[in-house]
Formats: C-alpha cells, sequence, structure tokens
C-alpha cells in the first residue's frame, strides 16, 4: 500500500490542466480559475488620498505660530479639487482627493471649527493621513496570476483595477455514479436490507462547490457488464470518472475489473484509515468521440478515473484529501494544498493504528481539540458535528496535551 503523501504525488504528478478558456463578466466568475494573469491598468489608489475626515493642510504654513487657517474649500470623496491657496486650510472627507499644495491631513478631532476658520491644534509631520498614488497597486503589476482561484475578495481586487470581465478556465468536466444494490434514494420506500444513499448527495455537492461541470449517471446495478457500458459512455466527454463504492475484493465489487478491462489503474490502495480503498487510472476514450487536449497540447485518448469508497465517512475524507487537489491541479490551480494547525490535543487516544489516521475532531472553547467518540468509516454524523480532521502519524499513540496536526474543514471544502 501507499503512504498518503506518496498517493498524493501519484495522483498530482499525472494531473494534466484542461485546455480551453472563456471570458465572463468579474461578477460571474466567482471559484472560477483564472486563466491569464490579471495586471492592473492604473495605479490604485489613482491619485493621493485622505485616509481620515480632516483639514488638509500645508505643514510649512504652521510653522509660524498662527493656527488658526481660514477654510478654503470643501472636498468630499469624488470630486476634483483645486489647489490650496497658501496660509490656508481645507475640509475635506475619508477618500476624497488631497488639494495638489497640500501635504498633510490634521483629524478633525485636532481641529476646532469656528465659522469659516479651523483652529489646528496638533503639528502634522509632512504625509500625515495621506494615502500615496499606488500606495495599493502599481500600474503594470500582475494582481492576480494564471492560476489563482477568484475569492469574493480576488473578484473585489479585480474590480478594483477596472476589470469588468476575466479570462478563466473551462470548468472540468466530471462523470459520477454510485454502485450497490443496497443503494435507495431518499424519498423511496426503504426496503430490507437497502440504506439511502448519502454519498450521492455528499460528492455532488463537493464537486458543485469545486465548480465541475457534473454529469450524475445515479446508481449503476452490482454487475460488471452494467459497469463496463458505464464507464464507457462516462468517457466520451469528461475530463474525470468519479465513483463511489465497489472498489474493494469482494465478489460483488465489479468496479475494479471493469476499469481494468476498459482502461488500467496505476494505484488502488492507500495506508489510511480511513479510506483504504482508492483506486486511479483511467479508461480508454473511443477515437470517435474526439480527443482532449492537455495543457501542451497533445491529445489525451483517455479519461481519469478515481474510485472512492462506498463507507460515507471514507468517501467524504478521501475526496478532500485527493479528489479535490486533483481537480484543482486539472483546473489549473498551482497551490493545492491545505493548510494545517497546530493544535493541542485534550484527549488521549493510547491505540495507535499501522496506517496514518484522520480522526474527525472539533475545536473546543479552551482553543485544543475534543475528538469525536465513535471513529468509524460509517458515522457520518462525525463530519458535521467536527471543525476538520487530524492528521495522525502511523503507529502514533497520542497523548493529551501534545501538538498534533489538524486540517480544518474551511480549508477542504472549498
Amino acid at each position: 500500500m501507499l503512504s498518503t503523501a506518496e498517493a498524493l504525488v501519484t495522483l498530482l504528478g499525472a494531473a494534466r490542466a484542461v485546455e480551453g478558456s472563456e471570458t465572463l463578466p468579474t461578477l460571474d466568475a466567482l471559484n472560477r480559475v483564472l486563466a491569464a494573469d490579471v495586471v492592473s491598468s492604473l495605479d490604485v489608489p489613482p491619485m493621493n488620498t485622505s485616509s481620515m475626515d480632516g483639514y488638509a493642510v500645508r505643514v510649512a504654513d504652521l510653522a509660524q505660530g498662527d493656527r488658526r487657517l481660514p477654510v478654503s474649500q470643501r472636498i468630499p470623496a469624488g470630486h476634483a479639487p483645486q489647489p490650496l491657496a497658501g496660509g490656508t486650510a481645507a475640509r475635506i472627507f475619508t477618500g476624497a482627493t488631497v488639494p495638489p499644495g497640500a501635504d498633510a491631513i490634521v483629524m478633525q478631532e485636532q481641529a476646532e471649527a469656528d465659522g469659516n476658520d479651523v483652529s489646528i491644534l496638533h503639528t502634522p509631520k509632512a504625509g500625515e493621513w495621506i494615502t500615496q498614488q499606488g500606495a495599493d497597486i502599481r500600474s503594470g503589476s500582475v494582481i492576480l496570476p494564471a492560476g489563482t482561484r477568484l475569492t469574493p475578495q480576488a473578484l473585489g481586487l479585480a474590480a478594483s483595477v477596472g476589470s469588468a470581465s476575466l479570462t478563466v478556465a473551462r470548468r472540468v468536466k466530471v462523470a459520477v455514479f454510485f454502485t450497490g444494490d443496497e443503494l435507495t434514494m431518499p424519498g423511496e420506500p426503504l426496503k430490507p436490507g437497502a440504506i439511502y444513499n448519502s454519498n450521492r448527495f455528499t460528492l455532488r455537492g463537493l464537486l458543485e462547490n469545486l465548480g465541475c461541470d457534473v454529469t450524475d449517471y445515479g446508481i449503476v446495478p452490482d454487475r460488471l457488464d452494467a459497469t463496463r457500458a458505464t464507464l464507457r459512455e462516462a468517457s466520451r466527454a469528461h475530463d474525470l470518472i468519479l465513483t463511489c463504492g465497489g472498489v474493494s475484493v469482494g465478489e460483488e465489487d465489479h468496479v475494479k475489473p471493469a476499469v481494468e478491462a476498459e482502461g488500467h489503474l496505476s494505484m488502488w490502495q492507500i495506508a489510511m484509515k480511513p479510506g483504504k480503498p482508492l483506486a486511479f487510472g483511467a479508461v480508454r476514450r473511443a477515437a470517435s468521440t474526439g480527443a482532449v487536449a492537455d495543457a501542451a497540447g497533445s491529445e489525451l485518448n483517455e479519461t481519469y478515473f478515481i474510485g472512492l469508497p462506498g463507507n460515507p465517512v471514507s468517501a467524504f475524507v478521501t475526496f478532500l484529501l485527493f479528489v479535490r487537489p486533483f481537480i484543482l491541479r486539472v483546473a489549473g490551480v498551482r497551490t493545492v494544498s491545505p493548510r494545517a494547525l497546530s493544535l493541542r490535543a485534550d484527549f488521549s487516544q493510547s491505540k495507535a493504528d499501522r496506517r496514518n489516521e484522520f480522526l474527525r475532531a472539533r475545536i473546543n472553547p479552551a482553543g485544543g481539540l475534543e475528538l469525536f467518540p465513535n471513529q468509524s468509516s460509517a458515522v457520518l454524523t462525525s463530519t458535521v458535528w467536527g471543525d476538520g480532521l487530524i492528521d495522525n502519524p502511523p503507529n502514533h499513540a497520542i497523548t493529551a496535551g501534545e501538538t498534533v496536526r489538524f486540517i480544518p474543514f474551511s480549508e477542504l471544502l472549498g
């Protein structure tokens, strides 16, 4: 079995960014991946601005001891000022353009207005409370490089330099299906021995969160011929086929032999808990369907394949740790590793496992970690109760008070 680190290297090493892009209005580009750098065509701010409500002054005018100045103009934000006449002050507001000639802002709390005059109660330094032109962004600079996934704040940054549209990579096309004759959809009668298909809802939601173009083939019968037929169909116009269930070695587990008949597997088992059975490979794409090109321009006659285990927590965890970074890399994202925290364990776990464990835990009010009491791979409750996963190395027992590696769900679900 591969270690989790080796498995991730294998997956990311095989990932090739999709070809193709489109131009979208900036307002519609949330969570998409930039296909081209965003370069600023202007300084931000485009002029010197006041960072306080107050008075624009010349520092030299306050050096003579006379601190009572006539107010020569009033400058709200969005209005062009006149040059500041010597020996006067200008009433100015936050975000307004500093008038030519002024070299400092005095806060209104440090001044006393009296009719058309103002008494300055503070001796400012040159540049005080002035935000200089270009302090945030310089014209010609790359503010968002290609490969950036567009968060709300990234869209705001693009808009701040006047970008009304953005060039983004096309969506990753994912086909997904589920195997298991025991699976039933919510709303249908639950027959003896059957369970509701929670994985369909979890995985569809995770794929849609990543901005994928999803084709859902639903529940496929537990037969080799049905599984092979669905793989062939799904390979035609997708970048990735994602399955859930049927990747173990039981007599009713048909996904592995089906993929080996229709393509190949390069990875099958990972030394992790939960989620040991995780398959990675590719399914041949029929020549008549047309080929998808990779980032280097060469034709790909295969569709990536990832098979997840059927237990709900195993499917959830393996998706977050392996499928998510793989899809992001295929989408063109450069940085795909989640950030981890070092937090105190407020529990003990005396039994060490030979595999890399990913334990569902949450942060308590004291800033330490509590462990969900039942770490079974079938207990989906733990994924809602928890704030993230403790990445516990193989053969390591946890002692209360020690520092552990914690990956928040907030780093894994976006």
